[in-house]
């Protein structure tokens, strides 16, 4: 069962007739799966929806729930997660405000993959499995965007399921540091990570411990590797960090003799 918000709203679901839901009222304007819809095919979707508030932390979805609603995250942001055996908490995903989740359970009919927890404060609009199979059956544009989503988790999960193959739980937080990494937009050809994620966000996104990561950290600041300014992180050498991850892949691999 999806765990509700004491302060949920489920009211009314949608604008009255003839009347067009205004931004940050009961609209999906802002979904990007719905963006080439017209303004009435949305409003039907809206219409089919229930409104929910979550607060910061609280859980959206469990993974042993039997529910099948596709939700629009609206505002705010939540966290797609799943835990290990010995209990520890993996990160998927995060949805922004203009995503969606839960569409692989709607569309086969099995109980969910994952848990959903509210990442900040948000507003949710969830839609009833026949009402999306509906949707996707009448609006080619919206299936072909959920069909490149599931080719996206497809791709991102294989990248997971090597990483835990062939990689350290260091060179693990490694390759999570590089995917966060941006070019500095001050210094051509540095790299930077604003901001920081927690140290127990970080762990999450690569299956360690937050101890491992606090290792990593304090050894390439200590190392030159890194430098903190702020609430900045600077890449001072990026290339150690890649050739470190290297030949980890190269010395796991499998031998084809």
């Amino acid at each position: 069962m999806v765990v509700q918000s004491g302060n949920t709203a489920t009211g009314s679901v949608g604008a009255g007739k003839g009347k067009m839901p205004q931004p940050g009222s009961d609209s999906l304007e802002r979904i990007e799966l719905l963006s080439e819809l017209s303004p009435a095919a949305r409003l039907e979707v809206e219409r089919s929806c229930q409104w929910r508030r979550f607060a910061a932390g609280e859980q959206i979805l469990d993974r042993n729930s039997d529910s099948r609603d596709v939700y629009f995250v609206v505002e705010g942001s939540v966290e797609v997660v799943n835990f290990s055996g010995n209990g520890r908490e993996i990160s998927y995903a995060i949805v922004p405000a203009g995503g969606y989740f839960g569409e692989i359970a709607a569309i086969d009919g099995e109980r969910r993959s994952a848990s959903v927890v509210a990442q900040t404060a948000c507003r949710l609009a969830s839609l009833p499995p026949k009402a999306f199979e509906a949707l996707l059956a009448r609006e080619p544009s919206v299936a072909l965007k959920v069909m490149r989503r599931l080719t996206g988790i497809i791709r991102t999960n294989n990248e997971r399921i090597m990483d835990l193959a062939t990689l350290g739980a260091i060179q693990r937080v490694y390759r999570e540091l590089l995917k966060m990494a941006r070019p500095d937009p001050i210094n051509a050809g540095g790299w930077m990570i604003y901001p920081m994620p927690k140290q127990h966000e970080i762990a999450r996104r690569a299956a360690t411990t937050r101890e491992t990561v606090a290792r990593v950290l304090a050894n390439l600041l200590h190392g030159g590797q890194m430098v903190r300014r702020d609430k900045t992180y600077y890449l001072t050498d990026r290339a150690v960090l890649e050739q470190a991850i290297v030949r980890l892949d190269v010395r796991q691999q499998p031998s084809l003799s």
